[in-house]
């Protein structure tokens, strides 16, 4: 086998795609546990946008939820942790700082899609313009308070801890390394796959995936059987900034232990292209997450660990911007239509006029 290795290797030209092919099998299975976690926080806001663009909203916004509910939920447990104390238990490091600052960031979520859910659907203003206002407040107020706030050295309440599995769960043949892909995570990127997995399911599934497709397909005729479009609309938008919020909480209580200003980075845009590569489904927008962050992960890999031979070589000379760049790049390549056309819901982004239809 080893021999035959070699060989494909020193094929000309094609030889340097075997190389790469074998950098990627041997880098994959060390950088699973990495790579689910930065794509966490993607699918949480791409489950946040199908959502509300299956109901018809676009939101836009999922940036700004997403950096506001980091900050909320850090200095919450900054200011409540000295008051109520506590040692991190067993199970994921809990305390109850933690556990109150989790429902903080998720609420300051839920009310600002609550803010979006109401200039969209009852004030009918332009969503774009709704969600480009959310995402510019919360830089400029998060950035602003974290400036004040960080001068005091403030000490943080913790962060919730992933759970350690076996060391024979990943000595498992072929599945070992995914099984501890998916285990070897904290709370938060744990309910992430039962999340994709419900909302799948009850999206294509039950009377409420029904009505929801039916309007952000076609409102009017929605209507018409005696479906409250405004009232599926609402409850839609505000479940959706409950992801939102997870994963704004995740960046700032889970895969670190602080919030700096603008810690989103882009990941609520890149959300909403997971969520347009993934055809606007759960388990769609969660496999194009991960797509993105494997690219990210490869690429900081090659940067820190090139392969060795003449695809060493060639990476190596290669700028390492680019490999930081990598994954938006995907993400245009991707939305180029490279995979096949995505079709949006009909209805998306349009807004409703309950009397309209009549």
């Amino acid at each position: 086998m080893d021999g035959l290795i070699t060989a494909l290797y020193a094929i000309p030209a094609l030889g340097l795609v075997f190389q790469l092919g074998g950098y990627f099998v041997a880098q994959l299975p060390p950088l699973a546990p990495i790579i689910l976690g930065s794509a966490a926080p993607l699918a949480f806001g791409a489950l946040c946008g199908v959502m509300c663009e299956r109901s018809g909203v676009v939101n836009i916004g999922i940036e700004g939820i997403m950096l506001a509910s980091a900050f909320t939920g850090w200095i919450v447990g900054v200011a409540i942790a000295p008051v109520i104390g506590g040692s991190p238990s067993d199970f994921f490091g809990v305390t109850a700082p933690l556990l109150i600052a989790l429902a903080a960031a998720i609420l300051v979520a839920v009310l600002i899609s609550l803010v979006h859910a109401w200039l969209s659907i009852t004030v009918r203003a332009d969503q774009i313009i709704s969600g480009t206002i959310i995402n510019i407040a919360a830089f400029g107020v998060t950035g602003y308070l974290n400036t004040l706030i960080s001068q005091s050295s403030p000490t943080s309440a913790g962060s919730f801890v992933p759970f350690i599995p076996p060391a024979s769960v990943a000595n498992i043949p072929v599945i070992g390394w995914i099984l501890e892909m998916f285990l070897n995570q904290g709370p938060i990127a744990m309910s992430l796959l039962v999340f994709v997995i419900v909302v799948q399911v009850m999206l294509y599934r039950s009377r409420w995936g029904l009505r929801t497709r039916a309007v952000g397909e076609h409102p009017k005729a929605a209507e018409t059987v005696g479906i409250d479009v405004v009232r599926v609309r609402y409850r839609n938008v505000l479940i959706g900034g409950v992801f939102a919020g997870l994963g704004g909480a995740y960046l700032s209580m889970e895969a670190t232990n602080s919030f700096q200003a603008g810690m989103t980075a882009g990941r609520g845009f890149i959300a909403l292209a997971a969520m347009i590569v993934g055809r606007w489904t759960p388990l769609g927008a969660l496999g194009a997450a991960l797509l993105f962050s494997t690219f990210e992960s490869v690429g900081q890999s090659i940067t820190i660990s090139p392969p060795s031979g003449q695809l060493g070589d060639l990476m190596s000379a290669l700028p390492p911007q680019l490999y930081d760049a990598l994954p938006y790049i995907i993400t245009i390549i991707v939305l180029a239509g490279l995979i096949g056309r995505s079709i949006p819901p009909a209805a998306d982004g349009q807004p409703y006029e309950r009397e309209a239809a009549s």
